[in-house]
């Protein structure tokens, strides 16, 4: 791998940390390109040539497992969760949840409330995928 390859990588891996770390905050490319330290257009291309989705993609997924986490682990109400991991409104919350998981919020915790099983299998059955 040569230099320029690797200092690619550190880069992009360096923006995917912010959002690992700070997903419940307001981030958009331009944000993420000052962090990996390139232009926002060239941040967009690079990152999903090395991640294979979009950086708005991975933050909404990474999003959305806070939230799996959340349903199974809280009572909290399920609009109280969406603001909490940062989507803007429940209807959005909903929709890109039901996007990426297949059914709504309400839907996931009430099948996994119905099935008792050890944390670590439930986190690893229900990933949500790229």
């Amino acid at each position: 791998m040569s230099r320029a390859v690797e200092e690619t990588n550190r880069r992009m891996l360096r923006a995917r940390d912010a959002m690992d770390r700070d997903y419940a905050q307001p981030m958009d490319v331009p944000t993420l390109a000052r962090i990996a330290h390139v232009s926002p257009a060239h941040f967009t291309r690079t990152f999903r040539a090395t991640f294979g989705e979009t950086p708005h993609r991975y933050l909404q997924r990474r999003r959305v497992e806070r939230a799996m986490f959340l349903l199974r682990e809280t009572d909290r109400s399920v609009t109280a969760i969406g603001f909490e991991v940062g989507f803007g409104s429940p209807g959005t919350f909903s929709r890109t949840f039901r996007d990426i998981v297949g059914r709504s919020p309400r839907t996931y915790r009430k099948e996994v409330m119905a099935v008792s099983v050890p944390t670590c299998f439930t986190m690893a059955w229900t990933r949500p995928s790229a």
